[in-house]
């Protein structure tokens, strides 16, 4: 990464719905020039396609929570296979595997008290791995600048 791709990428985090010619004219460069960084950002995995950001209160999940999992044992298929029910766990936002006193963190969002039990008590703790869960309800949530500082 030289410093128009840091230029290129910076623009795109102030704004990542404009398009290349927007981007380009921001920055003074031909928009041949940012398309052809683009894509080979792209293709090292530098950046990936946008995702589509759904605020989950809009969409009747207004509960946010933090789920911490502390495991029993420590197998890769039982971890792996819990790792992979999490993620498709309807209603789960992320999940981090990490290090530490907890294993994963799974952050979700629900429509209520009851549906964040749910997910506790019949998609994580019925897991053999499992040894414990800690819910932690989210009061609010604000971005973070990221990597790039923005501006």
């Amino acid at each position: 990464m030289d410093e128009l791709d840091l230029r290129i990428v910076g623009a795109l985090t102030e704004r990542p719905d404009a398009s290349v010619k927007e981007v380009a004219a921001a920055l003074g460069i031909p928009a041949s020039t940012c398309a052809f960084r683009l894509r080979g950002m792209r293709a090292r995995g530098v950046i990936s396609a946008p995702r589509l950001r759904i605020d989950p209160a809009a969409v009747g999940a207004p509960v946010q929570a933090i789920i911490r999992v502390r495991l029993g044992t420590h197998n890769k298929p039982g971890v792996e296979s819990l790792f992979d029910a999490l993620t498709e766990t309807p209603g789960v936002l992320q999940v981090f595997h990490i290090a530490g006193a907890d294993d994963f963190l799974v952050h979700i969002a629900v429509a209520d008290a009851g549906a964040l039990r749910d997910i506790v008590l019949e998609r994580i703790t019925v897991h053999d791995v499992v040894r414990a869960t800690e819910t932690q309800l989210v009061f609010e949530l604000r971005e973070g600048v990221g990597v790039l500082p923005r501006g």
